[in-house]
């Protein structure tokens, strides 16, 4: 039986907590328990929404747009923090084995995004050589709009900084603002059909939620 990824990160943050300095881990579970705590869950993005025009920027393609994600089919949209990200690259070839093949053979168009530059972006497709699309929303235009993101606390900044690379140079934005991890399904009408979102960014949506929520789309526009 194949893990689920929401075990395979606990399992990681369990191994983690065995070596990472005490007083580091402490910084980063404080920092996703004060997400879970005070995120405005009434302005995530959320089934029925309508999604205005957009546009990322694929790290081989270049510009990519709604309307010409949504071409052959509904758009799967999964937002991740950086490339660097611990969970990130567990959640990304995760999807890329259990999610991406199965929304190839639905018609579904997968796109992960990050605020992340795209020549610093590239590296975690390269990384784990992934199929799927991988874009960087620039200023998390899109991912404000979904209203997904966060800012680092002060404990987590005062981290960053110790490390010298700050948040906002491993990124290229300049900015102490990611993305929670985010599911949208869009269908082809440009109307939210499913939409899971995660302030605490060591729990993921399932792959099995996402093929499921295709799988409606398609159902209903066969009937």
């Amino acid at each position: 039986m194949t893990t689920s990824l929401n075990q395979t990160l606990a399992d990681f943050q369990a191994d983690r907590a065995l070596t990472m300095p005490a007083d580091k881990l402490k910084i980063s579970v404080d920092q996703r328990r004060l997400l879970v705590d005070t995120a405005d869950r009434s302005a995530f993005v959320k089934y029925g929404d309508a999604v205005g025009t957009f546009e990322l920027t694929e790290v081989d393609e270049g510009p990519v747009t709604l309307q010409g994600l949504l071409q052959l089919g509904p758009l799967v949209l999964v937002f991740f923090r950086f490339a660097g990200c611990p969970a990130c690259n567990i959640a990304l070839p995760y999807y890329n084995e259990h999610l991406a093949p199965e929304l190839a053979a639905l018609g579904a168009t997968l796109v992960g995004v990050s605020p992340q530059v795209p020549e610093k972006l590239r590296a975690v497709k390269d990384r784990h050589a992934l199929s799927f699309r991988i874009a960087t929303d620039e200023g998390n235009a899109l991912a404000r709009r979904f209203g997904v993101t966060y800012e680092f606390d002060e404990p987590s900044r005062r981290l960053s900084l110790e490390t010298g690379i700050p948040i906002g140079d491993v990124t290229g934005t300049g900015t102490w603002e990611l993305p929670m991890p985010a599911v949208v399904v869009i269908d082809q009408k440009g109307i939210v059909q499913f939409a899971d979102v995660s302030p605490d960014w060591l729990v993921r949506t399932e792959p099995g939620a996402i093929i499921d929520a295709v799988r409606d789309i398609n159902l209903r526009a066969a009937a």
